[in-house]
């Protein structure tokens, strides 16, 4: 097809071991479409996505889905406690294991400041919890599996400033020894990422810093 039938086209991007790299772009431009793709929801009508130089095609998407973990907009939380929530993608986690990553998600203080600490009820889909208190039990969840790409997709965009603040301490301890790809609404969130890449027209429009694009 031509490329107006296209939701990406001529996308051309190098993304090193260990860098933060930051999407960026008005709603409906393919950033989310681009995460979709390199976990294989769907595949590439032409073109290809490589991992350490081998098309993610040629792994298993079990294989390719163990390396990365996703932190949404909206995380799923069940309704059972936060022990049980977090530790929902490594069953046998051992509790120090456990409190490591609440540390680096910025809520360990807030989990055991409750009356039944990490037995305490979620409630259905997390409503006993702030929003901003529920993405950091999914940055935490995601960490304990130790992946090795992190995805932020619009993980502030429904949060107030401080909640913000306290997920971009988060982030930016848990973009540590890992490569992490963050999509986002707004600069303020991704001030700190190696790289940004403007999308637009579902194409990329610019590439660079922060203090170079703003």
């Amino acid at each position: 097809p031509g490329n107006s039938d296209r939701i990406l086209a001529d996308i051309n991007l190098d993304i090193n071991s260990g860098e933060t790299v930051a999407f960026v772009g008005r709603s409906g431009v393919g950033k989310t479409t681009l995460i979709k793709l390199l976990l294989r929801f769907y595949d590439a009508t032409s073109g290809f996505i490589k991992f350490d130089d081998v098309d993610i095609r040629q792994f298993t998407k079990f294989y390719l889905r163990s390396l990365m973990a996703v932190v949404p907009q909206e995380p799923i939380m069940f309704n059972n406690t936060i022990k049980f929530n977090l530790s929902y993608g490594k069953e046998n986690a051992k509790m120090s294991e456990l409190k490591r990553v609440a540390a680096e998600a910025n809520i360990l203080n807030f989990i055991e400041s409750l009356p039944q600490k990490w037995d305490s009820e979620v409630g259905e889909r997390g409503i006993k919890l702030s929003g901003g208190q529920r993405q950091r039990l999914a940055i935490a969840r995601a960490l304990l599996v130790n992946p090795k790409v992190l995805i932020f997709d619009e993980a502030t965009s429904n949060l107030d400033s401080e909640s913000e603040r306290q997920i971009q301490k988060a982030l930016k301890v848990a973009s540590k020894n890992r490569t992490v790809i963050i999509i986002a609404h707004r600069f303020s969130t991704i001030r700190n990422a190696d790289k940004i890449v403007v999308l637009s027209n579902g194409t990329v429009a610019e590439i660079g810093k922060h203090r170079d694009l703003i």
